[in-house]
């Protein structure tokens, strides 16, 4: 395993893309390197090295970027001159990784860059590619690799692939990318919390009584039905997103902003998460998978006819569940999760209820009513809302609930940038702190594995829900058999 050492902003950076050709790069990657050229937050003298099985050549990559990725940047930000320049910064190497050395990729890299491995292919791949990376003499102590997820399908997947990649990378030369943890909202969340005095007195049990996360997505599975069915919304969703949303929100004060200091922090929630066994699994967890229905307008077909799903697949595309961390701060409250495909909209919050006042002072306030709730909205759209409640203008005392809204939008002139910009940034610089280490990793997996395991022992298929609804009827008996409901 080589020493690590910070960026050195005196050298050219090498940025080189296994899976060049993939979804994955064209609609994220390539657009956020995009920008982050555009507003000048890439080092002087940046290559952009892609790889790919295909024999295109430079030229013929170039002709992908432009019908690819161009798309997935907004009229608003595009700039011909910047396009242009941005295109000369980025050459192509046919490459198969499982076939063949990286000679031809060492060739193209230049001596003394900086080299940045973004690994956007199958997990199944990072061991081969690290081994021939290092192999290939690649890999140094100024050298990053950037993981995608799942990384791994289960425990003991997860554990071999961080044992292969940590042969020669340092665990601070390694980026296990979370793009929620990007976002803009997400990252402001901790200062929402650390940065105020008012509402971290505020921040625990009894005060908190619920909190909710949903993660929602209008589209079905599409073309990614073949990855999809053998990985399920619990592995593609919950082990990483929804837990990481769930560290932030839970984690206790870290002593400083330093990387390590918030992941220690993040470690101690998952530790902490109440282990699931086959009787809470059966009561408080459920399956779904989308049928038939309307979403945006239109019928489409459900999961069983999708292309590519195989006959009979009892693969979820919906998850619910209701867990506790088990700390001081958090003692007996719910945190329920829940995420899904072809939901109504695509919509990501997360929901933290406030307990009601001990007495109601006003006859019509409903006894199972919240009168305040904070809202954080991922998505779509990013904002803050704090719901209080107010009295009606006119004679009486009249309530009705009304959202103080802390508009991110209009309170900034700064650009919002996305968040595989934010973290592809992160990388070049050298800022870990939105990265999961190893041990997050496999805490999560430790976790969520009983989770599936406890699945195939109960053998009951997913629930199934409508698309273009919010998921079985069971996930609202969850909520409900403790008198709550999902904010919608």
């Amino acid at each position: 395993m080589t020493s690590s050492a910070q960026p050195d902003p005196g050298l050219p950076l090498d940025m080189i893309i296994f899976g060049g050709m993939g979804d994955l790069a064209a609609r994220k990657l390539l657009p956020a390197l995009y920008m982050a050229h555009l507003h000048g937050n890439l080092p002087h003298g940046t290559r952009i090295i892609s790889t790919g099985r295909q024999e295109l050549g430079r030229e013929g990559y170039l002709a992908f970027v432009e019908e690819k990725s161009r798309a997935f940047i907004s009229a608003e930000n595009f700039a011909d001159d910047a396009w242009q320049s941005f295109l000369r910064l980025i050459d192509y190497v046919r490459l198969d990784v499982q076939q063949d050395d990286l000679a031809a990729l060492a060739q193209a890299s230049r001596g003394g860059a900086e080299r940045v491995f973004y690994l956007a292919t199958a997990p199944a791949l990072f061991t081969t590619i690290c081994d021939k990376l290092a192999a290939a003499g690649l890999v140094d102590r100024q050298a990053r690799v950037v993981l995608e997820k799942p990384l791994g399908r289960d425990l003991a997947s997860a554990v071999e692939i961080n044992e292969a990649v940590g042969r020669h990378f340092a665990e601070s030369q390694i980026y296990r990318i979370d793009h929620y943890l990007g976002k803009e909202t997400v990252q402001n969340l901790m200062v929402l919390r650390f940065g105020n005095s008012i509402l971290e007195p505020l921040w625990r049990a009894p005060n908190i009584s619920s909190v909710q996360i949903t993660v929602a997505e209008e589209v079905g599975v599409g073309s990614r039905a073949g990855f999809y069915d053998s990985t399920g919304a619990m592995r593609d969703m919950v082990q990483n997103h929804l837990l990481q949303l769930l560290c932030i929100v839970a984690m206790e004060p870290p002593s400083s902003l330093a990387p390590d200091a918030v992941r220690d922090e993040k470690l101690k929630v998952l530790r902490a998460l109440r282990r699931f066994n086959l009787g809470t699994i059966a009561r408080d967890t459920v399956r779904g998978q989308y049928r038939r229905g309307v979403a945006g307008n239109q019928e489409v077909p459900g999961y069983p006819e999708e292309p590519n799903v195989p006959a009979g697949s009892g693969t979820e595309t919906f998850v619910a569940l209701r867990t506790y961390v088990d700390t001081w701060r958090w003692s007996k409250v719910p945190f329920y999760l829940r995420t899904g495909k072809r939901m109504g909209r695509r919509s990501s919050k997360i929901v933290v209820e406030f307990a009601n006042p001990p007495f109601s002072l006003f006859p019509e306030q409903s006894p199972g009513g919240v009168a305040n709730r904070l809202v954080i909205e991922l998505q779509p759209e990013e904002a803050i809302k704090l719901q209080v409640m107010a009295k009606e203008p006119g004679s009486g005392m009249h309530m009705q609930q009304v959202a103080l809204n802390l508009d991110l939008q209009s309170a900034f002139s700064q650009r919002r940038a996305e968040a595989y910009e934010r973290l592809l940034i992160d990388v070049v610089r050298g800022r870990l702190t939105h990265f999961m280490r190893r041990d997050e990793l496999e805490a999560a997996w430790e976790w969520v594995e009983p989770i599936i395991d406890g699945w195939g022992a109960l053998g009951e298929p997913p629930r199934p829900y409508a698309a273009g609804t919010w998921g079985p009827p069971e996930s609202f008996a969850l909520l409900a058999r403790d008198g709550y409901s999902w904010f919608e």
